[in-house]
C-alpha cells in the first residue's frame, strides 16, 4: 500500500524505480513503502542496510526492498487525532511540573 495515501498498489516483483502511486504520485520503491522501514533503527531499516538512503520518500536502488502490504498511518501521523491527543497529554504533564 502507498505510504502517503493508503492506496493498494498492484505491481509485480520486481518493483521498478519509476513506478509511482496512481492516486498521489509518490514513488513506490521508497523506504517509506518498504516492509523493513523502521524509524530509529540503523539507517531506519530492520535489514542491515549498508548504504544510507537520505530521502526516505524518493525512489532508491535498495536491493532489500519489499513492498509493505499494510498502511501504517501512525508512522507519519502529524496532525492526526492520535498524535494530537498524545501532544496535548505531554504538554499538560510538562505544565504540571511547574505548577505550585
Amino acid at each position: 500500500m502507498c505510504w502517503k495515501c493508503g492506496t493498494a498498489i498492484e505491481a509485480s516483483n520486481p518493483i521498478g524505480r519509476t513506478l509511482t502511486c496512481d492516486v498521489c504520485g509518490k514513488d513506490v520503491r521508497s523506504c517509506r513503502n518498504c516492509r523493513f522501514y523502521s524509524p530509529g533503527s540503523w539507517h531506519d531499516c530492520l535489514e542491515r542496510a549498508e548504504i544510507l538512503v537520505t530521502d526516505k520518500e524518493r525512489a532508491n536502488f535498495c536491493e532489500m526492498f519489499q513492498l509493505n502490504p499494510t498502511f501504517r498511518l501512525d508512522r507519519q501521523a502529524k496532525g492526526t487525532e492520535k498524535n494530537t491527543d498524545y501532544t496535548e497529554a505531554a504538554r499538560s504533564a510538562f505544565d504540571k511540573l511547574f505548577d505550585a
